[in-house]
């Protein structure tokens, strides 16, 4: 079985996901007008000739065969990459993409096929081979074609279309300026800014049409540290549906001195124990954890085929008393945050597990069906090239009572961890291990010594039910979440404790 994987957003990725073909500008003097030479004139969406009765037409190619059901995805994406290093900018990355998919599901069967030329021969042509699966099917009738118009989640107040790439620029060049500012012992800043531009149209057979644009925006900060006996490398990232306004919200100083401020903290940290230990994990990004322990388990996909940790569970008490968790896609401009689905679901709050007991899977079009479940807004896709799956949204951890001073307080020993770099699960066992980048050791409710190489191995029932400390200061962070296709996520925690969980260490 492979391994579902959550990581810190990793350089370059975003624009090896969100097109296919880009310019790269490497000549730092002329970067900004490289930049401003691309401008997304003529990228017009939907392009000329792709209206409704085109796309109604492919609809019913797919469907000639027979099948349940059927659906065509049309996509844009217009991205740019900006990079900084060793306060010189780089490079930048212009890249544009588009393309259709054609989807035919009929009994467990599902086909599929796509097309990076918007013609009608090439659409017509998709819509015929994911056709295939369904010969000598049932032929599900085609429904009237209504235009829905579903709440946004996602508001911009600078377009970044409107964004002169000096501006951008400038958030760089600030953020190097801030990171080596921070101490004299950070001798090195990377900086990168990622936006994106995403439209799509989605036409079902059941009627549904619907078309939105979604802004994404991302911006990581990395400072590498060193007093000459020692370094550390640190990362902070920032990510929002949203226009530019997001540097006024966070600042691009705020991103870097965090960064560098880890950096700095790190150094001489020591090797850390092994054994099993009570951990103190803080508020954010921590969320990971559950995310990739509990999250992928309850995608419905494995659900259906009768694998994972938590088949046949749904209302039995699963975790402790004080666990709830939910996956959210209307959290307003968050960066799992989407208006509907990849398959023209609206996007929802669902509650997985409620005060310890299982309450719900995520589902999409397909695993709904199979286990005779609501779609729950979770059928989503890197792009037009993938088929949509069961994957989350916004995940976290529901807000507890306990004082976050108080549960490090009444700790006497353990580990608190303020960052993990990523980690992985099997969906099927649900064994999990991560990474701490930012550990300390907890010594008489303290946190004390920082210390390195610290890994947390364990099952996810295991660990949310060692859970017995959860605080009321819910923050997240943003991610990319890998299952075969990449996805982009939000994790979620308020600092919780874990009684007794095994850590890997190079000191015993």
């Amino acid at each position: 079985m492979k391994k579902n994987i959550m990581r810190d957003i990793p350089r370059r990725k975003f624009l090896e996901m969100s097109m296919k073909g880009g310019l790269l500008i490497a000549a730092a003097p002329s970067l900004a007008y490289a930049l401003n030479s691309c401008s997304g004139a003529g990228n017009a969406f939907p392009p000329p000739g792709l209206d409704r009765d085109l796309l109604q037409r492919v609809l019913a190619k797919a469907l000639e065969k027979g099948g349940d059901f059927a659906d065509v995805y049309v996509e844009s994406r217009i991205s740019r990459q900006i990079t900084m290093e060793e306060s010189k900018f780089r490079g930048g990355i212009y890249g544009v993409s588009q393309g259709a998919g054609v989807r035919v599901i009929s009994g467990n069967k599902t086909g599929y096929a796509y097309t990076e030329e918007l013609s009608r021969e090439k659409l017509l042509r998709a819509a015929e081979v994911a056709s295939y699966v369904a010969r000598g099917g049932e032929k599900a009738s085609v429904k009237p074609v209504s235009v829905t118009n579903l709440p946004s989640f996602v508001t911009v107040k600078i377009p970044l279309q409107e964004v002169a790439d000096e501006k951008r620029l400038e958030i760089l060049k600030r953020a190097d300026e801030a990171a080596l500012g921070y101490d004299p012992r950070i001798r090195m800043a990377s900086i990168e800014y990622n936006d994106e531009i995403r439209s799509r149209i989605i036409l079902t057979s059941e009627g549904t049409w619907l078309q939105d644009e979604l802004p994404l925006l991302f911006f990581i900060v990395q400072a590498m540290s060193t007093d000459g006996d020692s370094r550390h490398m640190a990362r902070e990232r920032l990510s929002y549906h949203s226009g530019f306004e997001m540097f006024e919200m966070v600042t691009p100083e705020t991103v870097a001195r965090n960064a560098a401020r880890e950096a700095i903290d790190m150094l001489g940290a020591k090797e850390a124990p092994a054994g099993i230990m009570d951990v103190v994990m803080q508020n954010g990004w921590g969320g990971v954890l559950v995310h990739e322990a509990v999250g992928h388990p309850l995608e419905a996909d494995n659900i259906a085929k009768g694998v994972g940790a938590f088949t046949g569970k749904l209302g039995k008490k699963v975790a402790a008393d004080c666990f709830t968790m939910i996956d959210d896609g209307t959290i307003p401009n968050f960066r799992g945050t989407i208006n509907f689905d990849d398959e023209g679901t609206p996007a929802q709050k669902n509650i997985l597990i409620e005060n310890g007991e299982l309450k719900g899977y995520m589902t999409d079009i397909l695993s709904a069906k199979q286990l005779n479940m609501a779609r729950t807004g979770n059928g989503r896709r890197e792009s037009f090239r993938y088929i949509p799956i069961p994957r989350m949204t916004n995940t976290y951890i529901g807000e507890g009572k306990d004082d976050p001073a108080d549960i490090l307080a009444s700790t006497p020993k353990g580990i608190y961890v303020q960052s993990l770099s990523g980690g992985s699960v099997n969906p099927v066992t649900g064994v999990f291990n991560f990474t701490c980048r930012e550990a300390y050791l907890i010594e008489n409710g303290r946190k004390t010594t920082p210390v390195k190489g610290a890994t947390l191995i364990g099952s996810c029932m295991d660990v949310i039910s060692s859970i017995d400390a959860v605080g009321n200061d819910l923050d997240f962070g943003p991610g990319i979440c890998g299952k075969g296709q990449s996805a982009e996520v939000t994790a979620g925690q308020p600092t919780v404790r874990i009684r007794g969980i095994n850590v890997g260490g190079s000191r015993g």
